[in-house]
């Protein structure tokens, strides 16, 4: 018997045991424990072996938890370095009450539990079902309404369709994949493409390792149509409210020129991390003459060639769009309104992802992926962004010696910029070389005095000509879109979305109940998304099957 064997064997009988002490001593004092719903239908990390064993013992109660084996159907029980600790790491599965569950443990060289992963992996009764055919949602209504169609949208109605739940997908573009279609030309995934397929339908194996926009758009298509996912283009959510009573939505979608009324028992927002572009205040913009448009509406840089263009703002969206413009023969000057994080496309980007390289299936490495807590995934991650300012010296500096601020108070890397901000950082694929160059100038936003018709004026008397200037300024964040369609009560109880709040150790609101009954949010990466649009899915069909309630019991004490 190996030692994760015989570590589920005691595992599970000491769940059975009245004294504590012998699951107790099966953990580290700093031990981890993750659960996406197999336990608590939350998810929720616990951290510390004492309150790692009160909970475990609490929800056991209720779940009935048995079966821990080793799954020889996954990839086998192996030594691995997590989080710069040594570990024995194996996959294992087991059954509830409810469900068919998955795990996976890491047990330090003394034999303890250093991290456990729990997470539900199927509903008895209620298995996926992939590929049937159901009619399209016309005329009848569908349980749940996805906002929002790009790779968030599209996975989480992939995995309800599986599950057998009705869900509709709005989306106001006019094409499904319009929302990269109609994006700047150069725009392409900066993260390698075996780390972003969609569920149940994996990209060709012979595509470019950055997938180029246009042909994601196609994919986006082709998706929607093969996993026969109802889907309406050209359909604007304008809002709704919600009827405690009869446990529904009443929502207005503007749609080939009137507006529908429909009324799901739930409401998928699938817009994003940032939805709605953030366009400042800048003292004195009135006064160009030229054309000002946001990054989120910039599309075309051939009508520039030739002509001066400014671009304010140092995330990915302005070194993009000011790398396109300069390729397509523009005058470029890059406007820097805060210190920014740089990190080169390989390897330092790619860092957070190497597991997916290691040589597990896709679906054992988002199971490896999820089973990291937040205090190791910091620590990880800690550990990567000092390796990448290593790899990057050579950049940085020379960004430095061009006038460029480099965010040097950053320990934790772009993944938790990403995380808590959205944004905040750049991954360098030729834009950062241009700047180091001098092709593309930079100046500090601060320097700029004020605008005149012709151009920016700086405090030194120059004048930086433009006819363009990109607002490359960002967006705003999910809470702000909630309030604007669904007012401030229903935000209020749905509360902050994303990040992490004082000692939280899950994002915000996401993949999870809220404190509003029926709304539930998705967001993130293609990873994040593909991973938890299960759970999420999960929970939604455990809803409509009354097998737990719309609430948990703390989010209802909240709301109270």
């Amino acid at each position: 018997m190996s030692a994760a064997e015989r570590w589920l064997a005691d595992f599970e009988e000491a769940l059975r045991d009245p004294d504590d002490a012998s699951l107790a001593k099966l953990f580290r004092t700093d031990a981890h424990w993750r659960d996406l719903l197999a336990f608590t239908w939350q998810v929720k990390t616990v951290s510390g072996a004492g309150k790692i064993v009160r909970e475990l013992k609490r929800y056991a109660e209720q779940t009935g938890p048995s079966g821990f084996a080793v799954d020889p159907g996954r990839t086998p029980p192996r030594s691995v370095t997590r989080a710069g600790e040594n570990a024995i790491e194996a996959i294992f599965r087991f059954d509830t009450a409810l469900g068919r569950c998955a795990g996976v443990l890491r047990l330090a060289p003394d034999g303890r539990c250093w991290t456990l992963l729990t997470a539900l992996d199927e509903i008895k009764g209620f298995e996926e079902s992939v590929g049937g055919r159901k009619p399209r949602v016309e005329d009848r209504e569908a349980a749940v309404l996805i906002v929002g169609g790009g790779h968030a949208g599209l996975s989480i109605a992939a995995r309800l369709k599986a599950l057998g739940v009705d869900a509709l997908i709005v989306d106001r573009h006019t094409r499904v994949g319009d929302n990269w279609r109609k994006r700047y030309q150069a725009l392409r995934l900066h993260n390698q493409k075996h780390v972003n397929h969609l569920p149940y339908m994996p990209f060709p194996p012979d595509w470019p390792t950055y997938i180029p926009k246009d042909r994601l758009a196609g994919w986006f298509e082709a998706y929607a149509e093969s996993l026969e996912l109802d889907f309406w283009t050209g359909s604007e959510f304008s809002g709704g409210t919600y009827d405690e009573k009869v446990g529904r939505w009443t929502v207005e979608v503007r749609r080939n020129g009137r507006t529908r009324t429909l009324r799901p028992r739930h409401i998928v927002m699938a817009t994003g991390v940032s939805g709605i572009p953030h366009v400042p205040e800048i003292p004195g913009l009135k006064n160009f003459a030229g054309q000002v448009v946001h990054s989120h509406g910039y599309d075309d840089a051939s009508e520039w060639q030739g002509r001066d263009a400014l671009v304010i703002g140092t995330g990915n969206s302005g070194h993009d769009i000011a790398q396109d413009l300069y390729s397509s023969g523009a005058r470029v000057t890059l406007a820097q309104r805060s210190p920014t994080l740089i990190v080169n496309i390989e390897p330092s980007a790619q860092l957070p992802y190497a597991l997916y390289g290691e040589g597990p299936p896709l679906e054992d490495c988002d199971l490896l992926t999820a089973s990291v807590p937040l205090a190791l995934l910091r620590k990880a991650h800690r550990a990567w962004a000092e390796q990448s300012k290593a790899f990057d010296r050579e950049l940085l500096e020379g960004l430095t010696r061009a006038g460029f601020r480099i965010d040097t108070e950053d320990e934790l890397g772009w993944q938790f910029k990403y995380l808590q901000h959205g944004g905040g950082y750049y991954f360098n694929v030729g834009c950062s070389d241009l700047i180091v160059e001098r092709k593309i100038p930079v100046v500090q936003f601060s320097d700029i005095e004020g605008f005149a018709a012709e151009g920016a004026k700086t405090r030194g008397g120059k004048t930086i000509p433009a006819d363009l200037i990109v607002l490359a300024t960002g967006y705003r964040g999910l809470d702000v879109l909630v309030r604007r369609l669904l007012g401030d009560a229903v935000a209020d109880r749905a509360g902050p979305i994303w990040g992490y709040g004082e000692e939280a150790q899950e994002l915000r609101n996401m993949w999870t109940r809220t404190g509003q009954p029926g709304l539930w949010f998705i967001a993130g990466s293609f990873a994040q998304c593909r991973i938890y649009s299960k759970v999420l899915a999960l929970q939604i069909k455990a809803v409509e099957e009354g097998l737990i309630p719309a609430r948990t019991a703390r989010q209802s004490a909240v709301a109270a």
